[in-house]
């Protein structure tokens, strides 16, 4: 990418102002406790902005998980260098980002120098903004800064610096760290937040390899976007290119694995890399996600998975008392947290198994106990064969004996049924042994399930198999539908049949 003029960078610049909102609802809804994003709302016109409204829950947990993961590797960073005379943290594409003025209110910044590093137009912007707040220019105990002083240096503060510089021109970069009177031998802490992938490939990997030899000792922290290929990440990359910033790096670096190369064959020694929802699961303790899930009403789990397995953060480290990083490497965080499994009308006490079986992590599925010792469980989302997605295995747990454990199995589907839809939100009722009712639920939120469908447990050489065949229309039943409930009712009348029907339909035994 070449150096950006004021009017191409326009876009890109307004994905600042579009992130402070959000991280100010954020923050006004109680997911974040940082009172500094009202304040660093940007400015339209000479005039303030308008109070943007307030953003969806899935928005909110958005910004959430990033200002924790951000957070737990700067507490990492402090920590670690915390014996050290001095160290530095330099956030790159930063805008109106509020972390120096809440790790600053919170006392983590001692003998740190926080140097913020933008667009000229945007840090000039934020400087000034800074600058007439008094809450701001009093932690930052500094002052805007006229060109006539510096033309890199926007705000100058006692231990808060904010520079204007274009990522893409390194040696303009050079010089305005140089202005600054940044130390290239003090560890330092590097920070990019969707930032990197604005840029042309070349030029962000110039970037980072120019930072690994200009720094001595230093962390990258990097978080921003994978998996471009899916549909999820079609639509992720659609998002940005209609905002007209495409994210230019992502087909090049399309998962964790192609980030941790492209730093370690860049200059840096040590690099890991884990997804949101990783994170969210080692990272974040129970009671905090009990605290999350209070907030406000949520129910949209399949987009916040989603979501969370198309961002990552990345810790790249280099220098002898920098490298490795000790980031993710909390063991005991994967070993006590709790992974989901199925939901059932069974009590999970006597339906204990391996946690790792395949086929029980995954969510948005349904449950039915067929017999006294027999589970279906089918739809849903979660992990099938290394993917992350809707899925089409349908799964049994079975206790062959009283006396003898559960044990679990993926089935197949008898070749004279139909294949399963890898519809979620749906129900699955029972309503006559060995075969149950699906109705409703969705294969994506714009694709609702068109039909209702019969599952049958089979036995076929001796391996159990599922028939699954679909039920013709249900006239006057709205069928696209999800998160909703069935139940079997029976119905006798004087004189006529028992008929056996669901909370929307009804059917003939």
């Amino acid at each position: 990418m070449a150096a950006l003029s004021f009017s191409s960078s326009a876009p890109v610049r307004g994905t600042g102002g579009s992130s402070a909102a959000s991280k100010r609802s954020a923050a006004a809804a109680g997911y974040t406790s940082d009172r500094f994003a009202e304040q660093l709302l940007p400015r339209e016109g000479g005039q303030a902005a308008r109070r943007p409204r307030r953003r969806a829950p899935a928005i909110h947990r958005g910004y959430y998980i990033r200002a924790q993961a951000v957070g737990h590797c700067l507490r990492a960073f402090l920590q670690h260098t915390g014996g050290l005379p001095s160290r530095q943290v330099v956030s790159l594409g930063a805008g109106m980002d509020s972390l120096y003025f809440w790790a600053k209110d919170e006392g983590l910044l001692a003998r740190t120098r926080f140097f913020e590093v933008d667009f000229p137009e945007v840090a000039a912007q934020k400087a000034s903004l800074v600058a007439q707040k008094e809450e701001l220019a009093t932690l930052a105990a500094g002052t805007d800064m006229s060109p006539q002083e510096s033309e890199a240096v926007k705000f100058s503060g006692e231990d808060y610096t904010i520079l204007g510089a274009d990522l893409s021109e390194l040696q303009r970069l050079k010089e305005a760290m140089h202005e600054a009177s940044l130390d290239p031998e003090a560890p330092t802490l590097i920070l990019a937040e969707v930032v990197l992938t604005y840029m042309e490939a070349e030029r962000s990997d110039a970037l980072i390899h120019w930072v690994a030899g200009f720094f001595s000792q230093a962390w990258f922290i990097l978080y921003e976007q994978i998996h471009p290929d899916d549909p999820f990440g079609h639509i992720m990359q659609n998002h940005f290119s209609r905002l007209q910033s495409p994210l230019r790096s992502l087909v090049h670096y399309p998962n964790c694995k192609a980030q941790q190369l492209r730093f370690l064959q860049r200059g840096w020694t040590e690099c890991c890399a884990i997804d949101m929802n990783q994170f969210y699961g080692s990272f974040v303790p129970g009671e905090e996600q009990q605290r999350i899930r209070a907030l406000e009403p949520f129910d949209e789990f399949e987009e916040w998975h989603l979501k969370c397995s198309h961002y990552f953060i990345l810790v790249a480290s280099k220098g002898t008392s920098l490298s490795p990083a000790p980031v993710f490497s909390n063991t005991e965080a994967f070993l006590t947290h709790q992974e989901p499994t199925f939901v059932g009308m069974v009590p999970t006490s006597i339906c204990a198994t391996d946690a790792g079986a395949s086929g029980l992590r995954r969510y948005g599925h349904r449950s039915v106990l067929l017999s006294p010792h027999v589970v279906l469980t089918v739809g849903g989302f979660g992990d099938q064969d290394g993917r992350h997605c809707r899925l089409t295995q349908l799964h049994l747990l079975i206790k062959p004996r009283r006396d003898a454990a559960w044990e679990s199995r993926t089935l197949c589907l008898a070749q004279s049924g139909e294949a399963w839809d890898g519809r979620l939100f749906h129900t699955l009722t029972l309503l006559q042994a060995g075969w149950a009712v699906v109705m409703g639920g969705r294969r994506s939120p714009v694709s609702p399930a068109p039909a209702a469908c019969r599952l049958s447990v089979l036995e076929a050489g001796g391996s159990p198999v599922v028939e699954l065949i679909h039920l013709p229309p249900i006239q006057g039943l709205a069928l696209p539908r999800w998160r909703h409930s069935a139940t079997e009712v029976i119905h006798e009348a004087p004189g006529s049949a028992c008929w056996r029907t669901g909370v929307s339909s009804t059917w003939k035994r």
